[in-house]
């Protein structure tokens, strides 16, 4: 593989959210009980950030796992510490943004 198609080659396809929900996968909305609160997506499971590591271990990792947050960046801290555990795991971003696309 040269260089030009690695600076300019096919980018990774994104996922399509509501395809994996209806395979099976779960939402997991990363932002504080507060925020959640305020408006989540129905059916998702709030699990805060901070209280990820502590609480990973009632998940199924044979369940693919879709996270969010409020804009994306704890959701993609959150996939970061889901898939070091061997989950298969998706950044959905922000909540709002998810939404629409389910």
């Amino acid at each position: 593989m040269g260089i030009i198609s690695l600076l300019f080659g096919k980018k990774s396809a994104k996922p399509d959210f509501a395809e994996l929900i209806s395979q099976g996968a779960i939402i997991i909305d990363v932002r504080t009980a507060a925020e959640y609160k305020s408006g989540h997506i129905a059916k998702s499971k709030n699990i805060s950030l901070q209280d990820l590591p502590q609480k990973m271990s009632s998940l199924k990792k044979e369940i693919p796992v879709i996270t969010c947050c409020a804009s994306g960046m704890r959701s993609a801290s959150a996939a970061s510490l889901l898939k070091k555990a061997g989950f298969t795991v998706h950044n959905g971003g922000g909540w709002l943004g998810l939404k629409n696309k389910l």
